[in-house]
This record gives structure tokens, sequence and C-alpha cells, in this order.
């Protein structure tokens, strides 16, 4: 029995020792790069110290349901003005990081160079910033494509960031339960009225998922918030299911949309 065991222990040496040699390999071979500015850097799917120090990282205090940094502590719970004025569909918000140069750097990595180790950054960053909406989820939804875009780019940015942190967390990932009905245009360039014109009724709970949804706590994934009309129309898609709360988290929030789009 000691043999046996002895004998599996080595074969697992043998191939941990294997696979470290071949990433030592690939790692002399193509030095691995700062997702952001393409510097060396120790591992892959990393950044380098001057890009990481460059993320604005959002902390509390932060409105709960918007998730913009407030300029000094109201008390925990509390919400901003621009919530009370306009509230959104959704209970609460979570985002990791404010979306500027470098968090840009990242998600374009992810989501036009088919970076998809960009995503390992992200995810984990949001779970961190999520981790109080994680444990609430009863099921985790990425906004989805429509079919054809996602055909045109092979994979789904939002699906693979939720399917990320799920793994992580341990929660269920169920992109099958939010449907887009139609084909939208890009919101890139249009403000907040015309991106919820664009959005709305282009999102649907599927038959077969109504029974998951009703009564349930859903966390919806996406990779970035500017005005919110995606995540709004999705919102109203799952509520109209009878979901009993709708979380969103993101990986950057933009936090004045009229002035900065992606």
């Amino acid at each position: 029995m000691l043999q046996c065991g002895m004998a599996a222990l080595t074969l697992s040496h043998i191939k941990h020792g294997f696979a470290r040699a071949g990433r030592c390999g690939l790692d002399w071979l193509i030095p691995p790069q700062c997702l952001i500015c393409h510097g060396e850097v120790g591992e892959a799917s990393g950044l380098c110290v001057s890009c990481w120090t460059k993320l604005a990282f959002i902390e509390a205090p932060f409105c709960d349901r918007l998730a913009t940094p407030f300029p000094y502590d109201p008390g925990e719970g509390m919400v901003s003005a621009a919530a009370l004025a306009d509230p959104p569909p959704w209970d609460r918000a979570r985002a990791a990081v404010i979306f500027d140069d470098a968090a840009r750097g990242l998600v374009h990595a992810l989501k036009y160079r088919d970076r998809h180790e960009a995503g390992l950054v992200m995810a984990r960053l949001m779970r961190r910033a999520g981790a109080d909406l994680l444990g609430d989820a009863d099921a985790v939804v990425p906004v989805p494509l429509y079919r054809w875009r996602q055909w045109r780019r092979r994979y789904n940015q939002s699906a693979l960031l939720a399917q990320l942190i799920c793994r992580a967390a341990g929660k269920p990932f169920s992109p099958q339960l939010l449907r887009r009905l139609r084909r939208t245009r890009s919101q890139t360039g249009l403000d907040h009225e015309e991106r919820r014109r664009n959005m709305r009724n282009a999102f649907i709970v599927p038959e077969d998922g109504l029974s998951l949804v009703a009564g349930r706590s859903v966390l919806l994934v996406d990779d970035v918030r500017t005005t919110g009309a995606t995540l709004e129309a999705c919102t109203k898609a799952l509520k109209a299911a009878g979901a009993k709360r709708v979380d969103v988290l993101t990986f950057a929030l933009v936090p004045k949309p009229k002035q900065l789009h992606i």
C-alpha cells in the first residue's frame, strides 16, 4: 500500500515537473507580456506594477444602488442623489474599477483581441468587489449577445467572466435563463435615452427558465456599465419573470457616461 502511494506521489511530481518545464520553455520562447502595456512581466495572465497601480479600484464608501464612489462616508447602505432621482430597476450594483485608460486596456484585450487571460484578472477583481452579491445569489447570469453577433465573435465576454466567477465561487452558471430576442444597434455613441430605446424588449426569460427565476436572487454579470441601459433591460426581463432580487456586477464602471463612451 505504501509502495503504491509512493509511486503515485512520484508520478505526480514527474508530471508537475514536466508541466513546469513546459511553461518555462514557452515563457523563454514567448516572454509573458503585461495585458495592458505589453511590457515583460514575471508570469502570464498578469499586469506589470505600473499598470496595476494605474487601475482605479472602487472601494467603500460607494452608493449601494449604483456603485459610484462617495467623496465621504454617509453611512452603510446609503444611496446617491443620482439613484434617488432615477432609481435603477436592479437592487444593488458593484464594480471592481473605474473605466479609464488602464481598465480600457484590459476590457479591449478580452473583448476585441481574444486575450482570454485578461478575463482571469478581471474575474478575480470582480469576485472581490461583488463578494456580498455573490453570497446572496441563487444564479449567475451573463448579459447575452444576439446569436449572430456571438457567432462572429466566437464567444461572449460577459459569459466568460461569469463562468470564471462561478467556478471560483461555487455558484451556478446559468446563461440559459436570459435570451436576447433581437439584434440591436451598437450602444457606442448613443446617449442614455437612445440606449434605453435601443434595448427595449430586447431580452426575455425563456419558458423553460421561468421556474428557475421565480422567487430567486439573480446576479447579472457584464464587462462594463456605461449608462446601464442594457442591464436595465435585462433586469426588467428577469423581474417580469418573477425574480425576487436582481443585482448587477461589472468589471468597470463609467462614472460620467455622457462624457466617455467605450
